[in-house]
């Protein structure tokens, strides 16, 4: 059904329009991706067609795939991106004489539901929580720099060669040399540069070659990890200036929870007390003089998120103090 509404609209347009899906959660002090499968059983976001002439609105067909791929609603979702570059594979592209160009608009939606129950994936339907840091490991520096580097720095060293202009790349992106700063929002850009140097399976499967041997990342179907890049990137930048973070979180937490949760988020290890003077400054969480003792020490104090008022102004994020 999904290939004959894709093309039949290619048929009137030249272009063949599909949307993914990039929704976040936090299971476990760690942030998960919810994930489908492509045909060729490799992982994929939850991805359909839009057609034209039937479907009203691109979110309207984006909400009607993913519950029926997936059975999970989705709340709030912002777009993405538009991806339509030539020489990557598009997403779930389908293959047929008029070579209709393959575009993918990408949206972002966040969730504090991230459910475990028999329910979810059933009646036939493909859905998991993947960690994002199975996806990219290279970008988990809570713990100092990951064991995936110790593969890639080789590898991006020999592609850079002798070339100033490919070793501040690298350098400025991977930060391999010491004194440069990791920045932690470039998600995108470091996975673009290690599909250009052909250090991800990807990049081998787009050109028609042999795959790298690539342990420790989990590739994904067609240039869905690209996609999902753009997402985790969006959703670093928007910690610092916009209250994002609570839309993951459940409705009481201890700051030691939230705390974690930022980790999950930008991959980095925060001071403690630096982070909670931070918090603090922001206003946007208030004690609810409720204690829990879950927390396998002291008892912690519950807070809640203070949603800021209409026309206060401003940037309501937290901020990322120094890694501890």
């Amino acid at each position: 059904m999904a290939q004959a509404r894709t093309e039949a609209s290619s048929s009137h347009t030249g272009i063949r329009i599909g949307l993914s899906a990039v929704i976040i959660a936090l299971r476990g002090r760690e942030a998960v991706v919810l994930t489908t499968h492509a045909p060729d059983g490799a992982p994929a976001l939850p991805f359909g067609p839009f057609d034209p002439a039937r479907d009203r609105t691109f979110e309207l067909a984006l909400r009607a795939f993913v519950a029926d791929q997936t059975g999970f609603p989705l709340g709030f979702v912002e777009q993405l991106y538009t991806f339509g570059d030539l020489g990557r594979d598009a997403p779930r592209a389908t293959p047929g004489p008029d070579q209709a160009r393959d575009i993918s608009v990408g949206y972002l939606a966040l969730t504090a539901d991230a459910p475990d129950d028999p329910s979810f994936g059933a009646s036939g339907r493909d859905a998991a929580w993947t960690p994002i840091f199975h996806v990219f490991p290279w970008e988990d520096r809570r713990r100092g720099p990951p064991a995936v580097m110790e593969r890639l720095a080789p590898g991006l060293t020999a592609w850079a060669g002798d070339d100033a202009a490919r070793k501040g790349r690298v350098d400025a992106l991977f930060a391999l040399s010491p004194g440069v700063r990791w920045n932690e929002e470039r998600v995108l850009d470091r996975y673009e540069l290690l599909y250009e140097a052909g250090l991800v399976e990807e990049a081998a499967r787009d050109n028609g070659s042999p795959a790298p041997a690539s342990p420790g990342d989990l590739p994904m179907a067609s240039d869905h990890r690209r996609i999902l890049a753009t997402g985790v990137a969006r959703l670093r930048s928007k910690l610092k200036y916009r209250p994002v973070l609570f839309d993951l979180t459940p409705p009481t937490f201890t700051l030691s929870a939230l705390q974690a949760a930022v980790e999950a988020v930008a991959g980095l290890s925060l001071h403690k007390q630096n982070f909670r003077r931070g918090v603090e400054r922001t206003g946007l969480v208030q004690p609810t003089g409720v204690f829990t003792s879950d927390t396998g020490g002291r008892p912690a104090e519950l807070f809640r998120h203070v949603r800021p008022e209409p026309g206060d102004g401003g940037a309501f994020g937290l901020s990322l103090p120094g890694q501890r």
